[in-house]
């Protein structure tokens, strides 16, 4: 029995799915499911039921799944005591960051740690905020840059990087220019361009609308601020964005929205007691973020 058939093993248990646990361990399908045939004639017990497209776990499966953790944890740590002393750091990290955000500081930070540490192997995972919040908590990801409404969720470690306030951005000579700021109650009158449900721009203000019991037009949304901007660009609503991503498309007057008091915030989010990897790009985070 080796290390890396016990990987197999749990990446398939926690993905259920042989396919997409062959794509978090970089094998292919074909080679996944012959290694864990492979675990399972050393065990002399079947570990999965395959019976339907959903790996479930055997009897014998969920007997052995805490003891392939543990002895997993195990090799890891004996791994850090070792680099620790030998000032060598290694691993792979899982980023997330927010689908369509180009992000400098964070790129940065990577590239950085990747000169110091070229033993540590980064793969970038983009998606929306809600479901990297959920694989940081799960473990999937190690880490990942999210938009959440106010503050990051409390249970884990977090790096507040932005916090803003929400503005509507529209063409110029727009009506919604002739005024300073536009109440929630009236812009939610106008046709709205928005992220989509589960980013944390969207989350703000349906939080913000909830707060004062009015209901949002929205209109047409698009995954990408880009994509947002330049539907409004073409008078077909008003986007909702951030007051950083509004300032990125200086030919749309910014307008704040008077009474939307929750604000948007941009974090760095992963678990308590984070590995040496994570530590160490975490240090260089912080300074790309923060210089």
């Amino acid at each position: 029995m080796e290390l890396r058939h016990l990987e197999y093993f749990v990446a398939v248990a926690e993905e259920a799915n042989f396919t997409r646990a062959a794509k978090r361990v970089h094998i292919s399908q074909p080679g996944i499911s012959a290694q864990i045939r492979q675990l399972e004639s050393e065990l002399g017990a079947e570990l999965f039921d395959r019976s339907s497209r959903v790996a479930t776990l055997t009897t014998a499966g969920e007997a052995a799944l805490p003891h392939a953790r543990a002895t997993l944890a195990a090799a890891a740590a004996v791994r850090d005591a070792v680099d620790d002393v030998n000032q060598l750091v290694r691993g792979r990290l899982a980023v997330g960051m927010v689908t369509a955000c180009t992000v400098t500081p964070l790129f940065d930070a990577l590239a950085a740690c990747r000169g110091a540490h070229p033993g540590i192997v980064f793969d970038l995972v983009e998606d929306n905020s809600d479901r990297l919040v959920d694989r940081v908590r799960a473990g999937t990801l190690d880490l990942a840059l999210v938009g959440v409404a106010e503050r990051p969720p409390a249970e884990l470690s977090s790096l507040t990087v932005v916090s803003e306030r929400l503005v509507a951005a529209v063409p110029s000579g727009h009506p919604l220019t002739a005024s300073p700021a536009v109440p929630l109650s009236e812009l939610c009158n106008q046709p709205l361009i928005c992220l989509p449900a589960g980013t944390g721009v969207r989350t703000v203000l349906d939080r913000n609308c909830a707060a004062q019991a009015v209901t949002a037009s929205v209109a047409m949304q698009a995954s990408a601020p880009d994509a947002v901007a330049d539907l409004a660009r073409r008078g077909l609503g008003v986007a909702v964005l951030s007051e950083s991503m509004a300032a990125s498309y200086p030919d749309l007057a910014s307008i704040p929205i008077a009474d939307a008091a929750l604000e948007a915030v941009l974090a760095l989010v992963w678990k308590p007691a984070p590995s040496p990897a994570l530590r160490e790009f975490l240090d260089h985070a912080r300074r790309a973020f923060m210089p």
